[in-house]
């Protein structure tokens, strides 16, 4: 057992060894760095090396016989591993030499001794003489040497092209391997061998009783070794600096195995003393290792100090002293940090005192041991706190942007772990206000850590990362104390911040992450209102319509922010997320706080709103979703007039609809007023919709008046197009009255106006023809009725526009036949009404079957058959004349087809002596049709 406690504790010291130097070497870059400019420094000189040969001016030219100089040789830091020296052995088919001195080029050439001739003086004797011109020799030696500085390049070329395409071999074992083969190899192996035969010498001089010594003295007598193998390395520290410090930390590594086995083994010293001596070592390992700038003895020191206490273990659950300790290992790892920068030692004391803490705490905490675990914990954090600072301090200036993001990060996410894990159970009520405070209490510190490091030069991207720490625990802090609404509130705001700063800073990140702070608080406040929502009492004043309000607002203010650093896109989307959340909160409200007899109401009140916001901002900065938005509220009022009459009888009823088309009213003239400079078909549409709208309520008013009033059906259809009728004939004769406030910037939707305009008075007119229209509480008269003296002003109306500039191009040519056409359908009806009124038939489908009113179709279409006839003769219009001549031929087979079937009565009779007395007047009157243009007389009598 003994034994196997031996390995173990060897183990303990030589694996974490070598895991702390790949630690070192994966953390410090430096080495790769420094390789990669050896390389491009010999790629540089093997370029460079034959232009200066070549150059006769500059060099002279080297001897063939005479063998280069050997390069330079490599820095101690660069030695080659045994490894590479076996490769480059392997590839150059020779044995490895040892370096030899550099020798200059210069020197290596002997030039040609030529005496001075004897007339020249001092200063020209002291002149270097010139050199002879080369000779084949000498061309062969440069061409000679200019072949091996290619091939030198060449060389280097494919080594870094090799390094570069050989795939990354395992950062633990090329450590392990750098470990065994850099540096002075045969110190470092055998000093783990001599640490194993320490060990295995003791037991086996125990068992085998070959001492007769005390266990005591022969403890002391290897103690004693060891420390004269620590005073013997310390002398030999500056003349062997790498067997020196390997010496070192073998001889306190014998000394912490004795404390260990006198202790562990066989119980000579108590806890107390082993602990105190292990700590000494400890201590001592550590100062040696910063008075000597040794990294490795200082974490062979560390990890022997953060091992301690776990193999002097008595079991007896102290986290008290545990923690104490730990806590002086910490504060000398500050101590270090403010005179090395070594992160790798920074690193090794976070993992280890969280890591063992965050281990103590899983398996031993409980809420009655929180005042004596909380202050440790604070203690803890605190010295990661300012490590980093530390770390950031003794970098260059212009280094100081290096960032451990390791405990920049780690320690108040880990910190505040454990924080959450010390207070769970510590309030009966559950409360998570104390840890929301902890987190506001974490941001308050990070901020004020960012605006100190901020303001000092060099410490940008460090007081950047605090920034981002802050603004993290400020956020986490809102959904532990708040309910899911407020969340949303504070989410919503701190990513529009996040958005503005991103787009500020021109970073893709922090925009980033505010759309999804956005989309969270979206989704936060959607769970909440599931919830909370039936407990609000009042309209707007509510935690769930501010929430909507401020969500809706991050949204439009991150489209403001895009919009002005020209993110055209990404504005869009954000303003239409705020408009969604605008519109939906808004209806949202209204339909939970409003009576259903109301609701059409505050509806048509919030869409003028919202088109008045969106044009009062358009009129700042002009863009057109805004625009979209304005038209988009005035287009709203059709469908809630319509929802109005529903609601109560017509859009001015009710308490709230006559309120809300006055602030329909005043906010929509206000809002084109908005749009005056703009000449857009945005802005066009908007007025468009506001002319429909009005037209639309009014109509709706004067149809349920007529009603109200106790008016019979004709005049319920002529008041409900009489609005229609005004509209068209103002944009016909004064068109500048419906063009306020925009002007002439209207005229464009001039024709547009009067297209759906007339498209709702023939709408009106097919509908009211199967009406029989009577005109109580006035007589009916044929023409002279409300409905078919509205309907005629319609027909002179659009006969006016139809010969207007504002005519279609495409209705033109058909004009007069549309005139004629709706003319003679309205006579025909009229004809069909008045039998009803005067003759008593009912107004029914057979109506048409009864021979008065077959009569009566015949009569007047003979009369107007005639007319056309007579008129096209007179005035020479062909067209006219075949118009009645066809009429007249199409009555002609009215009577054989359908009038003979009444010639039993006088009606029938009737039909048919009128007609033959109307044909008889067109035969006096006009007997044959006008010429066409271009005819002869010839032609016309023929």
């Amino acid at each position: 057992m003994a034994g196997i406690l031996v390995i173990v504790g060897l183990a303990l010291l030589a694996m974490p060894v070598l895991l702390v130097v790949a630690l070192v070497s994966l953390s410090s870059l430096k080495g790769r760095v420094a390789e990669l400019e050896r390389n491009l420094a010999e790629l540089r000189f093997a370029a460079e090396r034959p232009s200066v040969r070549e150059g006769g001016a500059t060099a002279a030219p080297r001897d063939p016989a005479v063998p280069p100089g050997p390069e330079p040789a490599p820095a101690a830091g660069d030695a080659p591993t045994l490894s590479e020296l076996m490769r480059r052995q392997a590839s150059d088919g020779t044995a490895p030499a040892m370096p030899a001195a550099s020798v200059p080029l210069q020197a290596s050439v002997v030039p040609p001794a030529t005496p001075p001739p004897a007339s020249a003086t001092g200063a020209a004797a002291s002149a270097p003489p010139p050199l002879p011109p080369p000779g084949p020799r000498q061309e062969a030696a440069r061409e000679a040497a200019g072949g091996t500085a290619r091939a030198r390049a060449a060389t280097a070329s494919a080594r870094i092209a090799h390094g570069r395409a050989a795939p990354a071999e395992n950062a633990l074992l090329r450590a392990a391997k750098r470990w065994f083969t850099v540096g002075n190899v045969p110190v470092k192996i055998g000093m783990l061998v001599l640490l194993a035969g320490v060990a295995a010498l003791l037991k086996y001089a125990s068992d085998q009783g070959l001492f007769v010594l005390p266990l005591e003295l022969r403890l002391a007598a290897v103690a004693a070794a060891a420390l004269g193998a620590l005073v013997f390395a310390w002398r030999r520290r500056d003349s062997n600096r790498v067997f020196a410090l390997s010496l070192q930390g073998g001889a306190i590594g014998v000394l912490l195995l004795t404390v260990f086995a006198a202790f562990k083994l066989y119980g000579v010293i108590d806890p107390g003393p082993a602990f105190a001596l292990s700590v000494l070592l400890v201590a001592g390992m550590g100062l040696l290792a910063v008075l000597q700038d040794a990294k490795a003895l200082a974490v062979f020191a560390l990890l022997a100090g953060f091992l301690a206490p776990l193999w002097l273990s008595t079991g007896s659950g102290n986290h008290v002293a545990l923690f104490s300790y730990y806590a002086l290992l910490n504060a000398a790892i500050v101590a270090i940090a403010w005179f090395r920068a070594w992160r790798i030692l920074n690193l090794l004391g976070f993992v280890f005192t969280f890591g063992i803490g965050s281990l103590w705490g899983a398996s031993a905490y409980t809420p009655e041991k929180f005042a004596s675990t909380q202050p440790f914990l604070l203690l803890f954090f605190a010295f990661y706190l300012v490590v980093p600072i530390l770390f950031a301090r003794r970098q260059p200036a212009g280094r100081r942007d290096l960032v451990d993001g390791c405990l920049v990060f780690g320690t108040p996410l880990v910190a505040f772990t454990l924080q959450a894990g010390l207070m769970d159970g510590l309030f009966a009520d559950g409360s998570r206000m104390p840890l929301a405070l902890c987190a506001l209490g974490l941001a308050l510190l990070y901020a004020a850590l960012a605006w100190v490091l901020l303001r000092r030069a060099g410490y940008r991207v460090l007081g950047q990362s605090h920034a981002i720490l802050a603004v993290g625990f400020a956020t986490l802090a809102v959904p532990l104390a708040l309910s899911a609404r407020a969340t949303a509130s504070v989410f919503a705001l701190e990513g529009a911040g996040l958005v503005w700063l991103g787009l500020r800073q021109g970073r893709g990140l922090p925009v980033f992450t505010g759309s999804a702070l956005q989309l969270v608080a979206a989704c936060a406040l959607l769970l909440g209102a599931v919830d909370d929502a039936a407990g609000d009492a009042r309209l707007l004043l509510n935690p769930t319509a501010m929430a909507a309000l401020l969500v809706a607002l991050a949204g439009l203010a991150s489209a403001w922010a895009a919009r002005l650093h020209g993110a055209t896109v990404r504005a869009l989307a954000f303003y239409l997320w705020g408009l969604l959340w605008w519109c939906g909160n808004g209806v949202h409200e209204i339909d939970r706080f409003v009576e259903p007899v109301a609701r059409a109401d505050w509806l048509l009140v919030f869409a003028i709103a919202t088109a008045w916001l969106a044009a009062e901002v358009h009129r700042l900065s002009p863009a057109r979703a805004l625009a979209w938005t304005v038209a988009g509220g005035f287009a709203m009022a059709l469908p809630l007039a319509l929802a109005q009459h529903a609601a109560h009888s017509h859009p001015f009823g009710g308490d709230y609809g006559l309120a809300a088309w006055v602030a329909f009213a005043l906010l929509g003239l206000r809002s084109l007023a908005c749009l005056r400079g703009d000449a857009s078909r945005l802005a066009s549409l908007a007025q468009f919709a506001w002319w429909l709208a009005w037209a639309m309520a009014v109509s709706l008013w004067a149809g349920w008046w007529s009603s109200h009033a106790g008016l019979a059906q004709g005049w319920h259809l002529a008041l409900g197009v009489a609005p229609w009728l005004v509209l068209v004939a103002l944009a016909l004769w004064r068109w500048r009255w419906l063009a306020i406030p925009r002007g002439a910037l209207a005229d464009g939707a001039r024709t547009p106006l009067l297209c759906v305009a007339f498209a709702v008075v023939a709408l009106d007119w097919l509908l009211a023809l199967r009406q029989a229209a009577p005109s109580a509480p006035l007589p009916w008269l044929p023409l002279l009725n409300p409905a078919e003296l509205v309907h005629s002003l319609a027909l002179l109306l659009a006969a006016a526009w139809l010969w207007s500039p504002w005519a279609p191009q495409a209705l033109r040519p058909l004009r007069m036949a549309l005139v004629a056409a709706v003319g003679f359908v309205l006579l025909s009806v009229s004809t069909l009404r008045g039998v009803h009124h005067w003759g008593g038939v009912a107004w029914e489908p057979g109506l048409l079957s009864s021979s008065l009113a077959q009569t009566s179709l015949t009569v007047i279409w003979s009369v107007l058959g005639v007319i056309g006839w007579i008129t096209g003769s007179r005035r020479g219009r062909r067209g006219l004349w075949l118009a009645g001549a066809l009429l007249m031929g199409v009555v002609l087979a009215k009577l054989l087809l359908v009038d003979r079937q009444h010639l039993g009565g006088m009606l029938g009779i009737v039909s048919f002596i009128a007609y033959g007395v109307l044909c008889t007047i067109v035969g006096y009157l006009a007997p044959a049709p006008p010429r066409m243009p271009g005819a002869s007389a010839g032609e016309s009598h023929a």
